[in-house]
C-alpha cells in the first residue's frame, strides 16, 4: 500500500470555459467537483491505475464533510484525522490551451491536533510501501511538519516522497527524504539560479537521500542522484489542464520506490503519467488510453 499525505486538502472545483479572458464574463461550459490537495490528486491517480493507496491527512467543517463524502464516493480508501477549522476550497478556470488557479487559505491547526495526526501517521505506516507527503501546510504548522514525517517514516522504513515548497521543502530536504520532487520555480526560490545546475541540484541531496527529481514543465523531468543523473521529455508539445500533471509524477515515483524500479524507466513512467494527466480534464485524473501511448514513445536517457 503507498500512503499519501495531504495536510491542506481542499474541495476542488474545476470550471472549463471556452476562453479565458481577463475582466470578462464566461459562460461555463462544465463544472466538476472533486476532493482535492496535492496528497488527494497523487492517491487519486494511483486509485484510478488500481494500485492500492490510502489518503490521509486534515478534514475540518462542513467542506471537510464534503471532501470526504466524494472520498468515499470515488471508492478511495482513506483515513483522515478530524480538525475542528474548515478545509479549504481551490478553483480551478480551464480553457483549451491552459488553466489558471484560485486557491483560498487553509484552516488553523491546533497543537493538539497535529499530535493527534502524527500518531495517526505513525499507524498508518505499519503496511505502507512508500509515503507521498504532498502540497502546502496549513496555519498552525510548523514549517518542519514534513521532516518531522520524514524522520518517522525513515525510522520505520518507509522511503518517502516530498512534495512541497519554501521552508517546507528546505526543512524537509534536510530530514534526507528518500526522492524530493520541486519544479524549476521551487528549486530557484530555495537555492537560486545556480541550483537548477547539476551541482546545485546534487548539494540539495542530504544522508539518506536517492533523489531529487526536477519538474521542467513540457520540457520533462531531470533525476539528479549521488551516482548519476537522468531527463525525460514529452515526445511533443501538450496541450490541456496542467494543474495535476506534478501530482500524477509524484505517483509514478512512489510507485517506483515501492517497485524498486530503476531510474531510466521510472523517469520515463513518471512523464508518460505527468503528460497523461495534462490531457485529463481536471487534477487528479489521467487519460489512460493516452498514458499507454505516451509510455511507448517515451525514452529516459543519462544526461549529458
Amino acid at each position: 500500500m503507498i500512503l499519501t499525505v495531504t495536510l491542506n486538502p481542499a474541495l476542488d472545483l474545476t470550471y472549463e470555459v471556452e476562453q479565458l479572458r481577463p475582466y470578462a464574463t464566461h459562460r461555463v461550459s462544465a463544472v466538476h467537483e472533486r476532493p482535492g490537495g496535492k496528497g488527494l490528486n497523487v492517491a487519486g491517480v494511483l486509485h484510478a491505475l488500481g494500485e492500492p493507496v490510502l489518503a490521509t491527512g486534515l478534514l475540518g467543517g462542513p467542506t471537510g464533510a464534503r471532501v470526504q463524502a466524494l472520498v468515499d464516493a470515488a471508492g478511495l480508501p482513506s483515513s483522515f484525522a478530524p480538525i475542528a477549522g474548515e478545509t479549504r476550497r481551490t478553483v480551478t478556470v480551464a480553457d483549451r490551451t491552459d488553466a489558471t488557479g484560485l486557491w483560498e487559505p487553509g484552516p488553523v491547526v491546533s497543537a493538539a491536533e497535529w499530535s493527534a495526526f502524527v500518531a495517526r501517521f505513525r499507524a498508518l505506516l505499519d503496511g505502507a510501501a512508500a509515503v507521498a507527503l504532498s502540497g502546502s501546510l496549513p496555519a498552525g504548522l510548523a514549517p518542519d511538519a514534513y521532516a518531522v514525517l520524514i524522520e518517522i517514516a525513515r525510522s520505520l522504513g518507509v522511503p518517502s516522497v516530498l512534495d512541497t515548497s519554501g521552508e517546507a521543502l528546505r526543512l524537509g530536504l534536510l530530514a534526507g527524504p528518500t526522492l524530493a520532487k520541486p519544479n524549476e520555480a521551487e528549486l530557484a526560490a530555495l537555492v537560486g539560479s545556480s541550483g537548477s545546475s547539476e551541482p546545485g541540484i546534487r548539494s540539495l541531496l542530504a544522508p539518506g537521500s536517492a533523489a531529487v527529481v526536477v519538474s521542467r514543465g513540457p520540457r520533462g523531468l531531470h533525476a539528479v542522484t549521488a551516482d548519476g543523473s537522468w531527463r525525460a521529455a514529452p515526445p511533443s508539445a501538450l496541450r490541456g489542464n496542467p494543474t495535476g500533471a506534478g501530482d500524477a509524477c509524484v505517483a509514478a515515483l512512489a510507485r517506483g520506490l515501492r517497485d524498486d524500479t530503476p531510474w531510466p524507466p521510472l523517469l520515463a513512467d513518471a512523464v508518460a503519467l505527468s503528460a497523461a494527466a495534462v490531457a485529463a480534464p481536471v487534477a487528479g485524473s489521467i487519460d489512460i488510453e493516452r498514458y499507454s501511448q505516451f509510455k511507448e514513445a517515451i525514452d529516459a536517457g543519462t544526461d549529458g
